[in-house]
């Protein structure tokens, strides 16, 4: 399965791309979208145009993207909320599922820990994909997101091998079709689904 992570910004937006085959991962592509000052909607925009291209050029089967809880400054919080839709509408219309993370999933599927730093999360993410060096830090956290996802779905398909959901794919079980009863007793651990 080829993933595209996106960690979007008004500033800069990462981008990640792996290909999860098993236990492997295997890194194809990562950098990040410059936006050049100018007014909201031309920043959006630009924002749009560039993940759409990613996006078209990744070939990837899903994206994932981080939630965004609030911060301490409103204003930066609605600012990020804009861009973070911006970057949801282009991976949608460019036919993507899109599945979301939360920034402790992410810390703690790739570091083990919900506090890491992104110093951190660049280090993990260069040895879990056997990197030369460290990505930048919105690539990382991109790339970071696209291990997230890769790591919940060998957990969601195990589920599935052991649950009584037979009759649905594994892309079923990854879209959430199964209901509240059928993940009863279930639990995330350093972000993985466990029985």
């Amino acid at each position: 399965m080829r993933i595209l992570g996106i960690d979007p910004g008004l500033n800069t937006t990462g981008y990640g791309v792996i290909d999860a085959q098993g236990q492997r991962l295997g890194y194809q592509a990562s950098g990040a979208i410059r936006i050049p000052k100018g007014t909201l909607p031309e920043r959006l925009k630009t924002l749009f145009d560039g993940v759409s291209e990613v996006a078209r050029q990744a070939g990837a089967e899903v994206a994932v993207v981080e939630i965004v809880f609030v911060n301490v400054n409103p204003q930066s919080t609605l600012l990020l909320g804009q861009a973070r839709g911006a970057a949801i509408a282009a991976l949608v219309a460019q036919g993507l599922p899109v599945v979301e993370y939360t920034a402790l999933q992410l810390k703690k599927s790739i570091v083990g820990y919900g506090r890491a730093s992104k110093s951190q999360i660049q280090e993990m993410v260069m040895r879990l994909l056997a990197l030369p060096g460290q990505p930048g830090p919105d690539a990382a956290d991109a790339l970071g997101l696209a291990i997230c996802h890769a790591h919940a779905q060998r957990g969601l398909a195990a589920l599935h091998r052991a649950s009584p959901t037979a009759g649905l794919s594994t892309a079923d079980v990854a879209s959430g079709k199964l209901s509240a009863a059928q993940l009863r007793g279930m639990r995330v651990r350093g972000g993985r689904l466990i029985g």
